[in-house]
């Protein structure tokens, strides 16, 4: 985890994510990134020079088989409360609303649920498990799908909320991830969502590993357009 609680401590430092006092909800699907976000900001707040509580929260989705007891005993070990808020969005939108394209409205769903659940609880920030593989992928879906260059942003405030969205694992590669899921044998609940493995960000994803493979130098030269150190400088920082 050390290589993902620099990029964790770089990121707050640069983007002003964390201030003093801040209640923190991590919102948890119980996949590999939510997961090891919840893991790195629990480290994150030994060394961390302003001090912040930490909460963990999950949405169920409707579906039978979506248990989530490993992240509520995971949390339990390393001592953060966890919340979890009955929905019933999967069913909505597969059964209700039987979408051809569900990932957009679903995303749209959870995030309201989340940010009410945010503001139910004093929440003042709400941790996103993306990554800086997730904001190449988001980056590209925009421009194909959409025809406009624009990824998240690593901080977001939400003002008919009074919510801040903050990104803190997006100097971190999916790899690192990978790595520190299976070094420290961290829970990971699979998805029952029946489009999972298979949505346009899925296709991107193969679409873009053809690209490394293909052209090593591709992926640092993206990384360096996001990061503000070539042309595009997506995220507007400061060289």
């Amino acid at each position: 985890m050390r290589k993902i609680l620099g990029c964790i401590k770089k990121a707050v430092n640069d983007f002003n994510m964390i201030q003093e006092g801040d209640i923190i909800g991590v919102g948890v699907s119980g996949g590999k990134d939510s997961v090891t976000l919840l893991y790195g900001l629990k480290l994150f707040q030994n060394f961390s020079p302003v001090k912040y509580k930490l909460k963990a929260l999950s949405l169920t989705l409707g579906f039978d088989d979506f248990d989530l007891s490993p992240i509520q005993k995971f949390c339990n070990e390393i001592d953060v409360e966890y919340m979890i808020k009955p929905t019933q969005i999967g069913k909505i939108v597969f059964e209700e609303r039987e979408e051809k394209n569900p990932c957009s409205l679903c995303s749209r769903f959870k995030r309201a649920a989340l940010h009410n659940l945010c503001k139910e609880n004093s929440i003042t920030k709400l941790a996103l498990g993306h990554h800086i593989d997730d904001g190449i992928e988001t980056l590209f879906l925009s421009m194909f799908y959409e025809g406009r260059i624009s990824t998240f942003n690593p901080v977001t405030y939400l003002s008919r909320k009074d919510l801040t969205m903050i990104r803190p694992m997006i100097y971190v590669e999916e790899k690192d991830i990978e790595k520190a899921v299976k070094k420290h044998s961290l829970p990971i609940v699979k998805s029952p969502c029946p489009a999972d493995g298979n949505t346009k960000r899925e296709y991107m994803k193969q679409a873009l590993l053809k690209f490394y493979r293909d052209i090593p130098p591709a992926k640092q030269n993206l990384l360096n357009s996001l990061m503000g150190t070539d042309q595009l400088n997506i995220w507007g920082m400061q060289k």
